[in-house]
């Protein structure tokens, strides 16, 4: 199981703790807080473990093809399919599609299509339950905005209630290639993607999708930047 660069200091903080809980289960006499202790170094090792895995990933595409592919940046649930305003890249109307990540959901994020970063902001903010369409605009987040062949998207790593540490290192002038690694979320957050207003969304709300795999929407040839 390959496992994320992103969370090499957890796993290590784990391990140690683990080590120490099994060091204290050999040294006492008593079974059942011996059984305790392994059992709960057992859970910190497994439950890392699973949080961290970075399985790789393959488009579906279904015979679709070409460069105006969204690719889902996220593993999880659909919760928001809705036309919005967004303000700060694309600057007007938007589609907007928000992704619920829980805790036993992949967390390794990818971009959603190939292009440059030409706008990023981490923006200081609310720890509110990641599920609430609130969070999108009140919780702690990275922003990036990227030009994909003259076409603007942007995309939100939000932090959740639980999640409260967001790796992102992204800067303005980076390449993101579609479908590959750009960050991630740790313990369970939410990701939204805002794309132009015709974009064709080819998902539904409900739906459980995955990073890298499942093709959320697609662009129209008209779609070009400003």
């Amino acid at each position: 199981m390959a496992l994320t660069n992103f969370g090499s200091d957890v796993l290590i903080t784990v391990v140690i703790i683990a080590a120490v809980l099994i060091g204290l289960a050999i040294w006492t006499d008593v079974w059942w807080l011996q059984a305790l202790l392994i059992a709960i170094a057992s859970f910190l090792v497994i439950f890392s473990l699973n949080f961290f895995r970075d399985p790789e990933r393959a488009a579906d595409l279904r015979g679709r093809s070409g460069d105006d592919l969204v690719i889902c940046p996220a593993d999880g649930k659909v919760v928001v399919i809705k036309q919005t305003e967004e303000s700060e890249y694309l600057k007007g109307p938007a589609q907007q599609i928000s992704i619920f990540m829980s805790p036993m959901d992949v967390h390794v994020n990818r971009s959603p299509m190939t292009g440059k970063v030409e706008y990023f902001r981490y923006v200081k903010g609310e720890f509110l339950v990641a599920h609430s369409e609130e969070s999108t605009h009140r919780n702690e987040r990275a922003i990036i905005g990227l030009n994909a062949n003259g076409r603007k998207i942007l995309f939100t790593q939000v932090a959740g209630y639980i999640a409260r540490r967001i790796v992102c290192p992204v800067k303005v002038g980076d390449m993101l290639e579609a479908g590959k690694r750009y960050g991630m979320i740790k313990f369970g957050s939410r990701v939204d993607i805002f794309l132009p207003p015709n974009a064709d969304i080819l998902v539904k709300i409900g739906e459980t999708v995955k990073s890298g795999h499942t093709i959320i929407a697609e662009l129209t040839s008209t779609e070009t930047a400003a």
